[in-house]
């Protein structure tokens, strides 16, 4: 029916069209554009009303309804289209669990700071064993501190203030465990150091015997009747009592002196210690030989200037006389060493 409804329009308009100016005529025919229908009620031709108005709802609902299935069957097809939405979708969700990410590890991280300074408080502990100084406050600060550059990434705000708070903890954590590492290399060399060096310390009795916690120090020579400085102190025994050599060391000397000290031996220890053995009855050493704390290197005696049969024994720290009982430790009796202090108290 339509079809012949526009038919008889063409119609009508052809029979009434004015032969020149077509354009503009044609024009202003298409603004008067009225759409007819035969009525089958009335047997006549009935204008069609609000045609346009339809038309354009028609084609907008039409249309809303092919843009819906276009994106529907293009993010189905994973964006074939190239339209980005999904894309969009994506990078959205990555934004927020980065985001939930960099939270973590930044709180992570300053953990990891805290634990730092806490193995800070460990090496200084660690350096006083090794007898190293501690690192003080000021020090440590001058190796983690400073000013952290600031840098523009181009991102939001917050996100970029997060960058930067990330980066400057990473800074300082880094520049703390550099500095742990130093402290701990240096301990650990202190430490074999040391390690060698306790076995080159004099640090036991060289012979078992009696002696007083008082006998290094000015004294009444015992055969010269004068108050002289004793240069070590004396441990009496039997002749022949086994004498010790008190830390490993190299003999620097073994053999009889004219000094007094009748037959006598020096072992230098290294790390500026050397100790001397007097007054015995045999040597069992000989100068060069290397030695080692509780080797054997002779016999009490009674050569030299001697009143009676003792071990006179100094020990020497770069040169300066030290009091031996103070390195006797092997031979701490705290109970004894009180009740003599006290007499002299």
């Amino acid at each position: 029916m339509f079809a012949h409804v526009f038919g008889s329009l063409r119609h009508i308009a052809a029979q009434h069209a004015p032969k020149s100016n077509v354009s503009q005529t044609t024009q202003r025919r298409m603004k008067r554009f009225k759409l007819y229908y035969f009525s089958q009620r009335t047997l006549t031709f009935v204008e069609a009303k609000w045609f346009k108005t339809k038309f354009a709802l028609l084609s907008v609902v039409l249309g809303m309804v092919l843009l819906t299935v276009v994106f529907e069957v293009n993010q189905a097809l994973d964006d074939a289209l190239g339209l980005g939405i999904q894309r969009r979708s994506v990078l959205a969700a990555e934004n927020a669990l980065l985001r939930d990410q960099m939270r973590l590890i930044a709180g992570r991280l300053e953990s990891l700071q805290k634990r730092l300074i806490d193995l800070h408080e460990q090496g200084n502990q660690l350096r006083l064993l090794v007898d190293l100084p501690k690192i003080d406050e000021d020090t440590r600060q001058a190796g983690v501190g400073g000013t952290d550059e600031r840098l523009e990434f181009g991102v939001s705000t917050s996100v970029n203030d997060m960058l930067n708070r990330l980066r400057s903890t990473v800074d300082r954590a880094e520049r703390e465990l550099h500095l742990q590492q130093v402290s701990y290399k240096e301990a650990m060399a202190a430490y074999e150091t040391n390690t060698v060096k306790f076995d080159h310390i004099p640090a036991i009795k060289p012979m078992e015997g009696f002696y007083s916690m008082h006998g290094f120090g000015m004294r009444k020579h015992p055969i010269f009747k004068v108050w002289k400085p004793h240069e070590g102190i004396d441990i009496a025994n039997e002749i022949g009592t086994p004498v010790y050599a008190t830390g490993n060391g190299i003999v620097q000397a073994a053999g009889r002196t004219q000094a007094g000290y009748g037959n006598m031996i020096v072992i230098n220890h290294g790390f500026g210690y050397t100790t001397l053995y007097a007054h015995l009855s045999k040597i069992l050493v000989r100068e060069g030989q290397k030695v080692k704390r509780g080797d054997l290197i002779g016999r009490c005696g009674n050569t030299g200037i001697s009143t009676n049969p003792h071990l006179h024994y100094e020990v020497r720290l770069n040169g300066v006389l030290q009091n031996p009982v103070d390195y006797f430790f092997d031979d701490i009796d705290y109970q004894k060493i009180k009740q003599e202090l006290a007499l002299y108290d």
